[in-house]
């Protein structure tokens, strides 16, 4: 296997897991109020080993055959580098804090992971290249190839659940949570999913199961399977995010996280390498991304086959710098980095540099399509009504129906979108988001929402007193034009 570790296993986890019915606190500190996050099953906290003092992860589950069976297998699949181990599993009654009554419960001691999430550590650096990105893949094909050796399938693969361990200078990336982990059998039924990283097989499982609920498939009719196969179609979309900063598969309903036209797209491997993002990545990395994106699972890459591509050799890929941490500098501003970039700037030329995206995008977008016909619309009240018209806008001073006025706060969205400028034949990013700003003031003089969107960012009538958060301004400046857009549009139909 290419630079993949070999399973490693402690001595501990080839025997069985033997769930200890002593309290927990003969052995542990426990730190009840001190949280280290929170998933599906409540709240992880701190507990500390009385003798050596290792700080641990300490998981609560109600003790159920579905717990018992993520401690099992979460058991089983400890001991590999790339996993985070499990320690100790008890079975204990006793009252969580904020509860009246005690209950049987599974804690689970879990190895501490001081580094946060991936993509937490990703949206921090200055700078990620497509060789970290290799590297971080191929940390994780290593411990799913030893969990689906095991023939265990995750089943919820996603970057909450890829972890940071910092051991001196190598960052080491950690599989965790099996609360969907299953014994594959090549019989899986259950739904289970995140939705920007489901698979197609799921989403048709998740089909299957609703059919079945309303009673619209007869009685005794074989059910839909699928396989671990499902793990590495998430591991496709976990590098094509760490690529370019945002998902193939995304809902045209902000509000849906998982909308039809999404579902459709899934379902038909629909999604593509828009530029600029993807003009630098390399060819193999495209390669592994399309044949982990494959719609049928005999076509899919298999772990074995995963683990010998080249792309999975650091040696291999270029150390090129990747824009995907300005893309996701936010959890809160995923979604609209992705509605954004694909479908306003899709739109958009920027004088001088070339930069539009992929056409073929384009023409598949929804959210594209949706923005070129209100576009057309404004055109013609355009056409029928005089430039720089005043029109009241809710309780806000006036907004102003003029293209070019609109334009100036288009350039600014496209411009904290492109990639870093060319410091050696360019004016700095401030410089150059100063005058763009000077600009869209000069043609919407009096617009409250512009001026209260750069006020958030310290502008102080000439210049920015802060860095710029990019990503943040940006929202709140398509936010502006929707919402001048819709007012316009209604205020249209009305004449």
């Amino acid at each position: 296997m290419n630079s993949i570790s070999n399973p490693n296993p402690y001595s501990q986890y080839e025997k069985d897991l033997v769930v200890k019915t002593t309290p927990i606190e003969d052995d542990y500190i426990v730190f009840w109020n001190k949280k280290l996050g929170s998933g599906i099953s409540g709240p992880v906290r701190i507990c500390q080993h009385r003798i050596s003092g290792e700080q641990y992860a300490l998981k609560c589950l109600q003790d159920r055959p579905k717990s018992r069976s993520e401690a099992e297998l979460h058991w089983r699949s400890s001991g590999h580098p790339h996993i985070v181990s499990c320690i100790d599993v008890y079975q204990n009654e006793i009252t969580l804090p904020g509860e009246a009554l005690p209950k049987k419960c599974l804690l689970v001691i879990l190895e501490m992971m001081q580094g946060g999430e991936l993509f937490d550590r990703i949206r921090k650096k200055i700078s990620f290249t497509e060789k970290e990105a290799s590297e971080i893949t191929t940390q994780v094909a290593s411990a799913l190839y030893h969990i689906h050796h095991l023939n265990i399938a995750h089943r919820d693969l996603k970057p909450e659940n890829l972890l940071i361990q910092d051991k001196g200078d190598d960052v080491i990336v950690q599989l965790t949570d099996f609360g969907f982990a299953k014994i594959d059998k090549g019989n899986l039924m259950t739904p289970q999913f995140t939705p920007y990283y489901v698979s197609p097989q799921v989403l048709e499982a998740q089909k299957y199961h609703r059919a079945q609920k309303m009673g619209n498939i007869p009685v005794g009719s074989a059910p839909y399977t699928y396989d671990k196969s499902c793990d590495i179609w998430s591991l496709g979309v976990i590098i094509y995010i760490m690529l370019c900063g945002y998902p193939p598969f995304y809902s045209e309903n902000p509000k849906k996280q998982l909308s039809q036209g999404m579902k459709r797209r899934i379902m038909q491997g629909e999604y593509d390498f828009p530029a600029p993002e993807w003009s630098k990545v390399s060819d193999l990395a495209k390669d592994v991304v399309k044949r982990m994106l494959m719609i049928s699972p005999n076509e899919r890459l298999d772990i074995d086959e995963l683990v010998q591509h080249p792309w999975l050799n650091s040696s291999v890929a270029p150390d090129t710098c990747l824009q995907s941490p300005q893309h996701m500098l936010d959890a809160d501003t995923f979604e609209l980095t992705v509605s954004t970039h694909n479908a306003i700037l899709a739109d958009m030329r920027i004088p001088d540099t070339g930069f539009v995206l992929n056409p073929s995008a384009a023409d598949k977008n929804p959210i594209i399509m949706k923005r070129k016909k209100a576009q057309m619309e404004m055109n013609e009240m355009e056409e029928s009504h005089s430039n720089n018209t005043q029109v009241p806008f809710g309780n806000a001073p006036p907004v102003y129906n003029d293209s070019h006025a609109l334009k100036t706060v288009r350039d600014m969205i496209a411009f904290l979108y492109m990639p870093p400028l060319d410091k050696k034949n360019s004016p700095t990013f401030e410089e150059f988001l100063r005058v763009l700003t000077l600009e869209a003031l000069k043609y919407n003089s009096g617009m409250r929402r512009l001026e209260d969107a750069l006020g958030a960012e310290h502008w102080n009538g000439k210049e920015f007193t802060r860095p710029v958060n990019k990503t943040h301004l940006a929202k709140n400046l398509s936010d502006l034009l929707m919402h001048n857009q819709q007012f316009l549009q209604r205020n249209h139909h009305r004449r």
